[in-house]
């Protein structure tokens, strides 16, 4: 059955004007991105069918351009929406960040951060430099490595930190294989990390393990 054909209360479109973005579900959402279905199945149907082939909403927003156009009535245009779409979403979330205290909107942080590096094929490690009021000043992708790791350097985070002027950080590296638990390297190179940077009156805030669906916090876990 056609959308057009639904009661208006239950019309994906309607639906959100009257109720608010809020109310609807993934699907929902998801049918009034791709505007129109195929033949012999509606918007809000080939939503359902995308999110169970994909897994999930996280990783439907990071698929690559040909798992995209598998599917039968996508292609490379609604692929360049959604990845829009996406952009916005994250340069949105820096812009609310530069805003506000870093460490009042920890949420924030964490979809940014999945957002931002939870998807990538190889492990990124990316900074985040804050002022004295926790304010971010910048994020900066600092090293990048394979599927399975990355070295890091703490003397470059160091330089760079100086470089900002930055009085904190939150660093963030994410897992490619999507296991958000940190390993023994990750906290050894916490406890150098934050060592270094007390040296020249710097704090080390935070530590995340980030996938596409999750961020997990070294604070949060009393390991800072």
């Amino acid at each position: 059955m056609s959308i057009a054909s639904w009661p208006e209360s239950e019309r994906p479109r309607e639906k959100l004007l009257s109720q608010g973005a809020a109310t609807l579900n993934d699907s929902e959402l998801l049918a009034i991105f791709l505007r129109t279905g195929i033949k012999g199945v509606n918007a809000v149907e080939l939503a359902r069918r995308l999110l169970q082939e994909f897994g999930s909403l996280s990783s439907l927003l990071s698929a690559t351009l040909p798992a995209f156009k598998a599917t039968p009535g996508l292609g490379e245009a609604k692929y360049a929406q959604l990845m829009a779409c996406t952009e916005l979403a994250r340069r949105a979330l820096s812009e609310q960040l530069k805003l506000g205290d870093a460490l009042s909107s920890p949420q924030q942080v964490r979809d940014y951060l999945r957002l931002s590096i939870g998807r990538r094929e190889v492990e990124t490690f990316v900074v985040i430099f804050l002022s004295a009021q926790n304010r971010l000043i910048e994020v900066e992708e600092v090293f990048r490595g394979t599927l399975t790791e990355t070295r890091v350097y703490p003397r470059e985070v160091l330089r760079r930190a100086l470089r900002h002027n930055a009085a904190a950080l939150i660093v963030a590296h994410n897992h490619p294989s999507g296991v958000s638990e940190p390993s023994s390297a990750d906290r050894v190179l916490t406890d150098t990390l934050k060592r270094a940077l007390e040296l020249v009156d710097i704090r080390l805030l935070d530590h995340f393990v980030v996938t596409g669906g999750h961020a997990e916090s070294f604070a949060e876990r009393g390991w800072l």
